[in-house]
């Protein structure tokens, strides 16, 4: 058997954590895993806890981190004599990957962002100035989980030649077509059988650029499409002041801003479109779960999305709300056949590319050659 410890700054909800957390719960017996968390508290970890894998929590503040903190960290590493240090992000891969070398532990890094952007606080870029500068000494390889991040990252300044991808993955068991589920939903919230739900699942966040969406959501309505917009993620409710005052104006009946939901399989298969109008994305989950669901997905031209819709869906450029609004006008007259047939090759793509099986063996070969080198 073969301990690895895993590092990942947080266990909040994020597609990162979440990533983690199907990673784990698939390891083959013989990798041994157990996970620290840099900051946070044992709450956050609900997704995890049914990996089995054990949890600490280093508690060092996201604004002011502790020197001493990393000499703790090292070592829990010792004291835990791991066979590998596998780290989840940027912070993590700087904290994680110098304690990781000051304990002997071999370590990987793991990118799950397409890149720095205008949003990113301060710490955040100098972080990834240091571990484009620490990429040639620290990782023995670095996982990006989309091709376009590791170009972007490789333009940072990472060393290229320690770089490889490793998709996300997804549970086709868990996000599938279901006409009970969609019925279910179109129930609870009075959605009649004849209009189109439109959906986007995603934390509130500039990235995610809910904006966008909404502007094409009323250029969708002003032209009489007989659609409801249906958004969900934490931050994404009627108590968020932005949100609420880019709908005013329009009819509140055809958005459901439903906030943080815990049955996002059971609401995604109710869309009939699903969804990303990011400004940037690495490879996102929300899509990828929809097209699971065999939902034809509209997407904006970041990161990976193009690719992994390839051509069972539409895209579009980021920040175009008018050429959002007229690919979902495609979508929407396409009708409930041609989306269904779009949908059902959406899946397969899913199927044959990315299914979280694939990803966790691509995984597993990964530690397994790195060991072997030691």
């Amino acid at each position: 058997m073969s301990r690895i410890t895993f590092i990942i700054p947080s266990l909040g909800f994020g597609g990162a954590q979440n990533m983690l957390a199907k990673v784990l719960s698939r390891l083959a017996p013989e990798f041994v895993p157990e996970v620290i968390s840099l900051s946070g508290q044992p709450q956050d970890a609900e997704r995890l806890q049914y990996s089995g894998a054990p949890l600490r929590y280093l508690r060092m503040s996201r604004n002011l981190p502790d020197p001493r903190k990393l000499i703790t960290l090292a070592n829990w590493i010792r004291s835990s004599k791991p066979d590998l240090v596998h780290t989840w992000m940027y912070h993590a891969d700087l904290l994680g990957g110098l304690a990781a070398r000051f304990a002997g532990i071999p370590v990987l890094w793991n990118i799950r962002h397409g890149g720095p952007g205008p949003q990113d606080k301060r710490l955040t870029r100098w972080t990834i100035h240091l571990c484009a500068q620490l990429s040639r000494r620290v990782p023995r390889r670095i996982v990006c989980c989309a091709e376009a991040a590791m170009k972007s990252h490789v333009a940072l300044g990472y060393d290229g030649s320690r770089m490889c991808v490793i998709p996300n993955g997804f549970e086709i068991e868990r996000f599938r077509p279901d006409p009970n589920m969609r019925q279910q939903i179109r129930r609870e919230l009075n959605i009649p059988d004849d209009v189109v739900v439109v959906g986007l699942v995603g934390r509130y966040h500039p990235i995610k650029d809910h904006e966008n969406f909404m502007q094409a959501a009323a250029m969708l309505l002003r032209n009489g499409r007989k659609a409801v917009f249906l958004l969900a993620g934490e931050g994404v409710d009627r108590d968020n002041p932005i949100i609420v005052e880019q709908i005013a104006g329009m009819d509140h009946r055809s958005f459901f801003l439903l906030g943080r939901r815990d049955d996002i399989p059971r609401l995604t298969a109710a869309f009939d479109i699903a969804v990303s109008a990011s400004r940037g994305e690495a490879f996102s989950n929300t899509i990828g779960e929809a097209m699971a669901c065999a939902i034809p997905c509209t997407v904006t031209d970041v990161g990976d999305s193009a690719m992994v819709v390839g051509d069972t869906g539409r895209v579009v450029p980021p920040g175009e709300p008018a050429q959002l609004a007229a690919a979902l006008e495609g979508l929407i007259t396409l009708g409930p056949e041609g989306r269904k047939a779009l949908g059902l090759r959406a899946r397969q793509r899913i199927i044959d590319n990315f299914t979280l099986e694939q990803v966790v063996s691509r995984y597993e070969q990964l530690y397994a050659h790195v060991l072997a080198q030691n």
